[in-house]
């Protein structure tokens, strides 16, 4: 998921530079709001998954402390490392989405910078 959203985000930068009509800014508008939408679910996928294993690891290790039991420390330890890369991703995830908000942010000002060249070509014609 990391190289294919830091793939996507490189892509549609290009596409943003190169955008000189309306017809392809709204093609890259459509695209890029179905990725958002994609992304914010995602997010929220790993956002609940995270949370489970933060409560897993929060029983297993309130088991740790009321009994000595080594299976327990063993599960206490996959789980934390498991959590500390969920955390990382779903860190990952939740900045992608912000970056993908100002691009869209660019997309619009780059709208309306393309509707006043529209609006002059016609007033001129």
């Amino acid at each position: 998921m990391t190289e294919y959203l830091t793939k996507y985000m490189n892509t549609v930068s290009e596409r943003i530079a190169k955008c000189s009509d309306m017809n392809e800014l709204n093609s890259i508008m459509s695209e890029h709001m179905d990725k958002i939408q994609f992304m914010q679910h995602e997010r929220l996928v790993h956002f609940l998954v995270t949370m489970m294993f933060a409560v897993i690891l929060s029983i297993f290790t309130a088991v740790l402390m009321i009994k000595d039991v080594i299976g327990a420390l063993l599960l206490v330890t996959i789980i934390l490392v498991l959590l500390i890369f969920y955390i990382k991703h779903y860190y990952f995830l939740e900045n992608t989405v912000q970056k993908m908000y100002r691009v869209y942010d660019e997309l619009l000002a780059l709208e309306k910078k393309l509707k006043g060249e529209e609006y002059e070509e016609k007033g001129n014609s």
